[in-house]
């Protein structure tokens, strides 16, 4: 007597959407370098061949796994002004990329963006444009601003610590290593701030953003 079967699943059906937000999970897990096509198919349940109808090629893949990243970023609108709205996105760039963490040194580097990347970078231009700052200002805090974002989440990625206490584990580490009077200044930031309660590396962020946000405001005057 043949084996009767429930129903089958209907298989979920393949697209570019589903293979880059796959690529990103996958990234997310290992970091690029652990990104392959044959990965890529196991996890979408096809042949690394089939990727091929929904992306060209290895770089267009990493394109549009950049653009889904872009789309996750707050896009800054001008309604409560050029200076909020640069606020809410460094921080809202700077959340994003601790989750993919494998897209820091790739944000820029695209010479064939997608639609959100585009998007977003015109939406920051015209949050600055519309609050006045001229065509060079908007250029030069374009640049710092990315700067200091990008270079920040690259600093908090590399860091040998993540927690407060593990900040504290390491810093007691290194001065561990200190003879009497060595290092004087390197001594007094580790006891005097950094190993004080509540301290976090990643609150230095908002402080260093305002001070970029003041300089811009006194230049655009």
């Amino acid at each position: 007597m043949p084996r009767r079967t429930g129903p089958q699943q209907p298989r979920e059906t393949l697209t570019r959407q589903r293979v880059l937000r796959a690529a990103v999970e996958l990234a997310d897990t290992g970091g690029l370098e652990t990104l392959s096509m044959r990965k890529l198919g196991e996890a979408v349940g096809v042949e690394a061949m089939s990727l091929y109808n929904h992306v060209a090629n290895k770089e267009d893949l990493l394109d549009g796994m950049v653009d889904l990243v872009f789309a996750e970023v707050e896009l800054p609108t001008p309604d409560d002004g050029w200076r909020q709205a640069m606020r809410q996105r460094a921080l809202s760039m700077r959340h994003v990329l601790s989750r993919h963490r494998w897209a820091i040194g790739m944000m820029e580097s695209r010479s064939t963006p997608g639609p959100a990347t585009l998007r977003h970078h015109d939406a920051v231009l015209g949050c600055l444009r519309q609050g006045g700052l001229s065509l060079a200002l908007t250029a030069h805090a374009v640049s710092v601003l990315d700067s200091y974002v990008y270079g920040f989440a690259l600093q908090e990625k590399t860091l040998p610590f993540d927690t407060p206490a593990e900040t504290a584990e390491v810093a007691e580490s290194i001065m561990s290593g200190f003879g009497d009077g060595e290092y004087p200044y390197l001594t007094e930031i580790a006891t005097a701030h950094v190993l004080r309660p509540g301290y976090a590396h990643g609150d230095e962020f908002e402080f260093g953003l305002e001070l970029i946000l003041d300089g811009l405001a006194r230049a655009a005057g």
